[in-house]
């Protein structure tokens, strides 16, 4: 065995470990434990990636060489690679981003308890996007909940007590069904390990044995992971948690917890189920009806809103309607479209994050669009920033939300049935989500008028070199995304073919 197929055991066990050597550390030591972390993680799954395209081979990895079930098994891929690269990025541009304001809004005794979960919901990602074995995925979904739990309770204030209460309460709502469909598929296959379950599961279809016991399976994983990545309608517990946690747990929340679901959705799809089943049960035209719906109703929520937290909130559940819709149409195409869709809202929305603070920082930490206007004169590479985020969800070329409505239209030629309702659909959530965004940039960029309240002085955390970094770094990230991404689609196929 190469020695780079250890890395992503490492990277999963040295987040860990992080998170458990930061509980007595300071919390500034605490701080730059996790930002080190960070970077040496996602240079072992760029190892990893790399690897794997030379390769051009996915493997397995047993975590202490023991064979299941004394033992855990990994797999890596090129998907893998590439979405381990990408979400350790995002983390780590979040956590730089928002670290003047976390050191304004959380207590400085529990700050290194914020930087902890920061490691515990790292680690609980990669574990999703690279385990092999489905009860170890379980385990790290409830790690994931837990931290992700953390991150909104720590700030401590206004409605963050009710907003971690709702969102420990649907979390666990459908933890609680992924793990009755884990269950039931152990019954049914006697595996819990990916490969050996998917089989099984074949031999059954192929005898036509337990048809309704593998329809509950599929039913029940679908909805549990759905509900945990804020699929419409079980997106309420989206507006309070986004909007009210600090701008690192909003952009962490937002642009990867909810898309680690949804990877791991996808996983179980092709590595387990058999995408051909589902697509062969008309489960994907369920996921497919809830996702426009979601493309719908997301925008226009989005639309009746004057708090931009929110508004970007809601915003979030369109985007993911449009990953669910995506999967929906049931062919290969239309996965591609919706994987990339998840790399370009990951970076896209943690951009929105974290440049609405740098204008809410000048705006004195107001949210609302009245005291935000002309705040992209006070601020002018947040406004911009936050630009660049509004155009990608739009649609501008050039972006990286432009390639994906490109691929989710293309992909919706492939499905006759599907091709017009798609197309329509993404035609009206486009034009929804340019009222919102247009009308929050106007704002942004009008002077203020004599009869606003006066604004306080600005804060340091408006211009912080963090900020700015992390501004400038998604911008280009975004760009990348849009003007380079045929590579990233041919890694995401290829990807996608390996699952098979």
């Amino acid at each position: 065995m190469s020695f780079v197929q250890n890395f992503p055991f490492f990277s999963i066990i040295l987040a860990m470990f992080s998170g458990i050597v930061s509980s007595v550390l300071s919390p500034k030591k605490a701080r730059n434990l996790t930002l080190g972390m960070l970077v040496i993680t996602t240079a072992l799954s760029a190892g990893t990636l790399a690897f794997c395209l030379k390769t051009g081979q996915s493997y397995t990895y047993m975590m202490g060489h023991f064979p299941a079930p004394w033992g855990n098994e990994i797999r890596a891929g090129v998907l893998e690679g590439v979405t381990a690269v990408l979400f350790g990025i995002v983390m780590f541009l979040s956590v730089v981003g928002g670290m003047a304001h976390t050191n304004e809004d959380v207590e400085e005794s529990k700050r290194n308890l914020f930087y902890i979960m920061i490691d515990l919901m790292l680690s609980s990602l990669l574990a999703l996007v690279y385990t092999n074995d489905l009860f170890t995925a379980y385990v790290f979904v409830e790690i994931n909940t837990i931290a992700g739990c953390g991150l909104i309770m720590i700030r401590q204030k206004g409605r963050n007590l009710s907003a971690a209460i709702r969102y420990m309460v649907m979390s666990q709502l459908g933890s609680g069904l992924f793990l009755i469909g884990l269950t039931l598929l152990y019954d049914v296959t006697g595996h819990l390990l990916m490969s050996p379950a998917k089989e099984s599961v074949e031999l059954l279809v192929a005898a036509g044995q337990y048809k309704i016991p593998l329809l509950m399976i599929m039913a029940v994983i679908s909805v549990g992971l759905a509900i945990k990545s804020g699929l419409y309608p079980f997106h309420y517990w989206i507006p309070d948690t986004y909007g009210y946690a600090t701008p690192t747990g909003s952009a962490v929340l937002s642009g990867l917890v909810s898309k680690g679901y949804i990877f791991l959705l996808i996983k179980i799809f092709y590595r387990v189920l058999g995408h051909e089943n589902l697509v062969g049960t008309h489960m994907v035209n369920i996921l497919y009806v809830f996702g426009i719906c979601g493309m719908i109703m997301g925008s226009l929520h989005a639309i009746g809103e004057t708090d931009t937290r929110r508004m970007i909130a809601y915003s979030s559940v369109a985007q993911i309607g449009y990953i669910y819709m995506g999967i929906g149409l049931g062919t290969t195409a239309g996965m591609v479209a919706a994987v990339f869709h998840i790399f370009a809202h990951s970076a896209t929305k943690a951009l929105l994050f974290i440049s609405a603070v740098g204008l809410y920082k000048v705006s004195g930490d107001r949210k609302d669009f009245v005291s935000l206007r002309g705040a992209a004169f006070r601020n002018p590479l947040a406004g911009v920033g936050f630009g660049i985020g509004a155009l990608s969800m739009v649609g501008f070329p050039m972006l990286s939300g432009f390639i994906s409505k490109l691929l989710f239209a293309t992909s919706a030629l492939d499905s006759q049935d599907k091709m017009l309702p798609t197309l329509f659909v993404l035609a009206l959530s486009t034009l929804l989500n340019a009222v919102y965004f247009l009308r929050l940039m106007i704002t942004l960029y009008s002077r203020r008028r004599p009869e606003d309240k006066p604004l306080p002085e600005y804060t340091k955390a408006g211009n912080f070199w963090g900020l700015k970094f992390s501004i400038v770094c998604f911008i280009i990230l975004n760009l990348v995304l849009g003007m380079y991404s045929q590579p990233i689609v041919q890694a995401i196929t290829d990807g996608l073919a390996m699952f098979d």
